[in-house]
């Protein structure tokens, strides 16, 4: 959530920022603007009252001790009037402070200065690609036609059990799906992450904090009986840790990662292009989170882009990476990159990675700041990105290292799955 007192200071900044994300913010910034001198004036008004009303209360005393009671019930029924004063300009601004809020909650974070203007993901661009599309044999199946042949994911069943996009993995397709859960995981602490467990329903404070919620789009599932969310990512929960947390600056940087199972409702997607892993309901992704000074998060965003690319090559698939143009980019970003890796078998670009930095829009949500060496609290800067997800990361493997004798484990997998070969 953008600070009121940023978008009063650079009004037009803000609203140029916006337009990168062909988002029309100038009637939503006035009306902020609006809302916020109203409250402040609300406020001023009703501290002076208030004050007004406690000077009067202390005259009652003296002059009922001088014996002036005639006069101290004139300043009685004053006082009364300056309380039912006081609270309805309470209620006012209460009133006024819910309404900011909320418009505040429709403002999506101004991209940094960097991120190209642009409507879709064809506006994107790549600032990075490597690795060799590997030349596969002529009976080279999709993903999904090689999980049916080597019994190792169930699409039908899962369907069965639950619905679309709920996959049963088996045999040696878990083993390969928890061998990536532990491999990414090693990688993630190994690089200085801590590892942390978490809950994988949240209440919708926490919804709020990362920017999940108010939820437009309505991808969250949302347990209505307890009013609580299943994450759609480990973002959420690892993030909200330090929701209201004040840390020392000495404490920074802050570095998380999890795994958790996700999920998704994806509304509206259909198609030949969401088939097999491409697009699930229920999927199992490694996260890293990072809590920066404001200083060091974009070099902190370079090493996480790094430490992806790393993982990557060990894993030998072909990828490139995208800067995100505005229009494309998540509603709490200020910069984002995307990973996608190559499946040969189906010819495309998958999304495997997606790695940003929201700067102090989530972090002002949360109430996440930090204590600097002047002693004074400042809003920390908050980044995330996938380390991986597992669904597209498996179907480029199974695809990529398909042969007619089998499909081959990368070698760096091989400690964690036991195996070599699926066949």
């Amino acid at each position: 959530m953008l600070q009121v007192a940023y978008i009063r200071e650079n009004k037009e900044e803000v609203i140029n920022g916006l337009a990168k994300r062909n988002f029309d913010a100038s009637e939503l910034v006035n009306l902020v603007i609006e809302l916020d001198e109203k409250r402040r004036s609300t406020q001023v008004e009703l501290d002076n009252t208030l004050a007004e009303s406690n000077k009067l209360s202390k005259e009652i005393g003296l002059l009922m001790r001088n014996g002036e009671k005639e006069k101290a019930e004139e300043v009685k029924a004053q006082t009364a009037s300056l309380k039912e004063k006081s609270k309805e300009l309470t209620d006012v601004l209460n009133e006024v402070s819910d309404s900011l809020q909320e418009e505040l909650y429709k403002i999506p974070n101004v991209p940094n200065t960097i991120v190209p203007a642009g409507k879709d993901e064809n506006d994107n661009e790549t600032v990075f690609e490597e690795g060799e599309i590997p030349a596969l044999h002529d009976d080279a199946l999709p993903h999904w036609e090689l999980a049916k042949k080597y019994d190792i994911i169930d699409f039908d069943l899962g369907a069965k059990i639950t619905g679309a996009g709920f996959p049963v993995y088996k045999g040696k397709g878990a083993r390969l799906q928890r061998a990536l859960i532990n491999y990414f995981l090693d990688k993630n602490t190994a690089a200085g992450y801590q590892e942390t467990q978490v809950p994988h329903l949240v209440n919708e404070a926490s919804g709020y904090g990362t920017g999940q919620l108010p939820d437009k789009e309505g991808q969250m599932y949302h347990v209505t009986g307890d009013n609580l969310y299943l994450i759609p990512t480990a973002e959420v929960p690892v993030t909200n840790i330090y929701r209201d947390v004040l840390v020392n600056e000495s404490d920074l940087p802050i570095l998380v990662t999890g795994y958790t199972p996700c999920f998704r409702r994806e509304a509206g997607s259909y198609g030949a292009h969401v088939r097999g892993l491409n697009r699930l309901h229920q999927f199992d992704k490694v996260e890293i989170v990072r809590v920066e000074h404001p200083e060091k998060s974009y070099a902190a965003l370079d090493g996480m882009v790094e430490h992806v690319k790393n993982i990557l090559k060990e894993l030998k698939l072909p990828y490139r990476i995208l800067k995100l143009c505005g229009g494309d980019m998540g509603f709490t970003s200020a910069l984002t990159y995307d990973f996608e890796v190559f499946s040969t078998a189906q010819d495309r670009w998958l999304e495997i990675s997606s790695v940003s930095n929201f700067e102090t829009f989530q972090a002002n949500r949360l109430k996440l700041r930090f204590k600097d060496k002047e002693g004074k609290n400042q809003l920390a800067h908050t980044l995330n990105g996938s380390s991986l997800a597992l669904p597209r990361v498996l179907a480029g493997i199974l695809e990529n290292y398909q042969t007619p004798e089998g499909i081959v484990i990368p070698e760096v997998l091989r400690p964690y799955t036991g195996f070599d070969i699926i066949n």
